[in-house]
C-alpha cells in the first residue's frame, strides 16, 4: 500500500453473554424483520460515525493539493532535467486530487453506504495510483506533504477498511434473513403438502375400502353362480368336451399313419400337376394335414386327386420306387376313405353339438363379473402402491422439516446474542 498505510487494527475479543430463548415458527418472521432493523440502524450509524471522520480528510486532501499547487518546490535550484520531472509529477498528483477528490455523501440509508464504500474506494485507488507512480518526487521534493498525506490516507483507508467490514456483515446478516424466511416458507409449505398428502391418504384407502366391498360382493356373486346346478352341468360337459377333443387326436394320427403311405406320390403330383385352384388348395392339405378335407364335401374331390396320381405313376409322369406298392397304398388309401370321413363327420358332429350345448350352460354373467373381478383387484393394487408412495412422501417430509429447524436455528446464532430454540410442536 502507498506510503504504508492500510494496517489492519488488532481485533479485540469480547465475551458475549448468550441468551437461550424458545419461540415457535410463526414468531420467527418478527425476530429476523426486528434484528434486521436493528442491524440496519446499527449499520447505518456505524458508517455515518466513519463517514463523519473521513469527510475532514477528504477537505484536508483538497487543502493539500490547494498548497502542492501553490509551491514551486524550488525546482529553479535544481537540475533541469530533474526539475521537468518534478513539475510533470507534482501537476498529476495535483490533478488527481482536483478531479478524484470529491466530497463525500450524506449516509441514511444502506445504499447511501453502499455508494459511500464505492466512492471511497474510488479515491483511494486513484490516489494510490498516482503517489504510486510520484512516491519519489513526493518523498524527496515535497516532504513536508508527505507526512501529511500518509497519515491522512492511513485514517481513511483504515476507515474505508472497517466500513467494507460493516457492509460485508450487514450483507452477510441479509443474506442469513433472506434465507431463515425462505426456510420458513419451505417449512409451511412442506407442511400444507403433508396435510394434503394425509388427506390423499384418506381418500385413496376410503377408496380401497370400497373396492373390498365391491371385490366381496361380486366374489359372493361368482360363488353364487358356480354353486348352481346349471354351472356344475356346465363344467361336466366341458370336462366331457375336453375329453372328447383326444378323439380328434386319434382319428388325426390314423389318417396321417394312412397318407403317410402315399405322402411322396401326391407331393410329386402337387408340383408336377396344373390343378384348378380349388382341386389345388385341397391337394396342398392332402400333404400337410390330411384331416381337414377327409369329409363328405371334399370326399369326391380326394377320389379324383387319388385316381389322378394313380393314372401318372401309370404312364411314367410321377415316378416312384416300386410301382406295385405304391399302387396298394393308393387303393388301400382309397377303400379306407369313406372310414376316415365318416369318422371326421361323426367327430366334427358330436364336437358342434356339444360346444352349442356348452355354451347354452355357460352362465351369462359370469364371464363379466370375473373381468369386473379382475379389475377391482387391479384397482386395489394401484390403490395401495399409491397409498405407500404417499406415505413414503410423507415421511420425508417428516424427517426433513426438522433439519430445516436446525438450519433456522443456526441461521439465527449467527448474527444474534440470543440462542433461539425452535418450538416444533
Amino acid at each position: 500500500m502507498v506510503f504504508g498505510w492500510g494496517k489492519k487494527k488488532k481485533e479485540e475479543s469480547r465475551e458475549e453473554f448468550i441468551q437461550n430463548k424458545e419461540i415457535k415458527l410463526s414468531d420467527v418472521r418478527k425476530v429476523v424483520t426486528d434484528l434486521l432493523e436493528l442491524r440496519t440502524s446499527q449499520t447505518i450509524s456505524e458508517i455515518k460515525n466513519l463517514r463523519n471522520s473521513t469527510a475532514p480528510l477528504i477537505n484536508e486532501l483538497i487543502k493539500i493539493g490547494n498548497h502542492l499547487e501553490k509551491d514551486d518546490l524550488n525546482v529553479d535550484d535544481i537540475d533541469k532535467h530533474l526539475a521537468i520531472i518534478v513539475v510533470r509529477g507534482k501537476k498529476q498528483v495535483i490533478d488527481m486530487i482536483k478531479k478524484g477528490v470529491t466530497p463525500l455523501p450524506k449516509v441514511s440509508s444502506i445504499d447511501d453506504a453502499v455508494q459511500l464504500n464505492d466512492l471511497l474506494n474510488h479515491i483511494l485507488k486513484k490516489i494510490g495510483d498516482v503517489l504510486g507512480r510520484q512516491t519519489r518526487v513526493i518523498h524527496i521534493f515535497a516532504k513536508k506533504y508527505a507526512s501529511q498525506l500518509k497519515e491522512n490516507l492511513e485514517i481513511m483507508n483504515s476507515n474505508h477498511a472497517e466500513i467494507r467490514k460493516i457492509l460485508q456483515n450487514f450483507d452477510s446478516t441479509k443474506k442469513s434473513s433472506e434465507y431463515i424466511i425462505n426456510t420458513m416458507d419451505e417449512i409451511t409449505s412442506l407442511k400444507q403438502t403433508k396435510i394434503e398428502k394425509i388427506q390423499k391418504i384418506s381418500d385413496t384407502n376410503n377408496n380401497i375400502e370400497s373396492l373390498q366391498e365391491q371385490s366381496i360382493s361380486l366374489l359372493n356373486s361368482i360363488q353364487e353362480i358356480k354353486s348352481s346346478e346349471s354351472y356344475q352341468n356346465y363344467i361336466k360337459l366341458k370336462q366331457d368336451l375336453d375329453e372328447f377333443e383326444s378323439e380328434k387326436s386319434r382319428i388325426k394320427n390314423d389318417i396321417d399313419a394312412q397318407f403317410t403311405k402315399i405322402s411322396r406320390p401326391l407331393s410329386r403330383y402337387e408340383y408336377a400337376s396344373s390343378l384348378e385352384k380349388d382341386q389345388k388348395i385341397i391337394l396342398t392339405k392332402l400333404v400337410n394335414n390330411p384331416f381337414d378335407v377327409l369329409n363328405h364335401t371334399y370326399k369326391d374331390s380326394v377320389i379324383l386327386i387319388l385316381e389322378n396320381i394313380r393314372k401318372a405313376i401309370t404312364s411314367d409322369s410321377i415316378s416312384v420306387k416300386d410301382v406295385d406298392k405304391t399302387m396298394t397304398n393308393l387303393t388301400e388309401t382309397e377303400i379306407a376313405l369313406d372310414s376316415f370321413v365318416n369318422r371326421v363327420s361323426d367327430y366334427q358332429e358330436k364336437h358342434d353339438k356339444m360346444l352349442k350345448d356348452l355354451k347354452s350352460l355357460k352362465p351369462a354373467k359370469l364371464d363379466s363379473l370375473e373381468s369386473e373381478l379382475t379389475k377391482t383387484s387391479s384397482f386395489q393394487e394401484d390403490y395401495l402402491q399409491k397409498s405407500k408412495t404417499l406415505q413414503s412422501e410423507i415421511d420425508e417430509i417428516d424427517s426433513k422439516i426438522p433439519k430445516l429447524f436446525k438450519e433456522i436455528e443456526s441461521k439465527l446464532r449467527e448474527y444474534s446474542n440470543t440462542k433461539y430454540t425452535l418450538l416444533t410442536s
